[in-house]
């Protein structure tokens, strides 16, 4: 009896530990990292990315323009890997702006005050949407698996990579090249 009573409370804060629910301040430890591993998806075989549209910390309601290569960084201000790829995200988004890349993030499970910090001190000058629908939107394409993530999407519009946990200079720098290089989209 004690043991099913044990099982039954493992369980339960297992379940519980799980959840979110938009922007939160939910417990930290109850996210998945990810590794850095990179999926980057052949022209053909790629999913259409929903329309990233919604409510941002910074600009009110917007929509991103299509037709540019777009790389969406999934974070949150609590996440460590976050932290440490802030700054290379905000300096590949001022290098890359010239060759017509756009950069935009996705707060995840954090406060808006938090964020708004995070923000300002890595200088992330680029749009950051502050709605988790934004998210729900890419469960029939490459989904956000983990905090952080950071999707590159081509300009026909089409997913065309992910890295699944912190991004490095050599990384990115490879996936949004090969993206700007690659042939329409089949």
């Amino acid at each position: 009896m004690k043991r099913l009573a044990l099982v039954a409370l493992s369980s339960l804060f297992l379940l519980t530990g799980c959840s979110s629910g938009g922007i939160s301040t939910a417990n930290q430890n109850a996210f998945v990292s990810g590794n850095g591993v990179a999926i980057y998806v052949k022209s053909q075989d790629r999913k259409l990315a929903p329309t990233i549209s919604g409510p941002t910390l910074q600009n009110g309601t917007i929509t991103l323009p299509g037709g540019k290569v777009t790389v969406l960084n999934i974070w949150a201000s609590w996440c460590a890997p976050c932290r440490a790829e802030a700054p290379l995200l905000s300096d590949f988004a001022r290098t890359y702006q010239s060759k017509g890349v756009q950069f935009a993030g996705i707060l995840t499970r954090d406060s808006v005050s938090s964020a708004l910090e995070f923000t300002k001190r890595f200088k992330l000058d680029y749009p950051t949407f502050t709605d988790d629908a934004v998210l729900a939107d890419f469960r029939n394409s490459l989904v956000p698996n983990a905090i952080p993530t950071t999707l590159v999407i081509d300009s026909h519009g089409y997913v065309a990579a992910r890295v699944s946990g912190e991004v490095t200079v050599a990384l990115l720098t490879e996936l949004i090249d090969k993206v700007l290089k690659d042939p329409p989209h089949a």
